[in-house]
């Protein structure tokens, strides 16, 4: 088996999957321009425009009517997320920032999903905490501070219904993890974070070569 056997996506290759993906409606990309209009330094936390596609088909692929997002920033993944899920699904987004998430709000209002997202202001870790400790999540995204996911994990898991998704965002974390020497920051979080989810032997993950890599993880049973 060859060492690397992924084409090489080019800046022309990945316009042409972007021509050939669902593109953004017009809520999407008027919060794509915000962000980078009035959060330009913070902008690289919105999810790539190959994502959104992939989160919302998730969500209808797994039939997910309860879904838990831990980090919501502007709101592109949760209104990704919620425009994909059925009349009676909720979706629970967390976040710590008012004022990013007051531009979610926005988006979901003007969406017409604003009634299946519950917005909890607060740290992720608490509000995990304070669910029912029974499975009940179908699908939760995690996109949030990269020194917390393993506690973000380990409080998710239990409560993800058996055949629930798990889907990871950042776990290249920019190349960062390839650099074995550092111990501390956000290559390393995100390092300890992989090896952690690997083998965790309650479920079935693979990650991919999506944006800033991603990794699928499904509960057993």
């Amino acid at each position: 088996m060859p060492a690397f056997e992924n084409t090489p996506v080019t800046p022309e290759l990945y316009a042409y999957v972007l021509a050939h993906n669902p593109q953004p409606d017009p809520v999407q990309q008027g919060l794509v321009e915000t962000t980078r209009a009035l959060f330009p330094d913070d902008a690289v936390m919105q999810i790539a425009q190959t994502q959104g596609p992939l989160l919302a088909f998730l969500v209808r692929l797994t039939g997910a009517r309860h879904i838990v997002e831990v980090g919501t920033f502007t709101g592109m993944s949760s209104l990704s997320m919620a425009q994909a899920l059925p009349e009676d699904g909720r979706l629970i987004a967390l976040d710590v920032s008012e004022e990013w998430t007051a531009h979610a709000r926005e988006a979901w209002a003007k969406a017409g999903v604003a009634d299946k997202v519950e917005l909890r202001i607060g740290p992720a870790l608490e509000s995990l905490r304070a669910m029912p400790a029974e499975p009940h999540i179908d699908l939760a995204f995690l996109d949030a501070n990269k020194d917390g996911y393993v506690d973000y994990w380990e409080e998710l898991v239990p409560r993800l219904r058996p055949g629930g998704l798990i889907v990871v965002d950042n776990v290249f974390m920019f190349g960062e993890v390839l650099d074995t020497s550092a111990t501390s920051g956000r290559g390393a979080d995100i390092r300890r974070f992989n090896e952690h989810a690997a083998a965790d032997a309650r479920m079935e993950s693979v990650m991919l070569t999506v944006a800033d890599g991603v990794t699928l993880a499904r509960k057993k049973g």
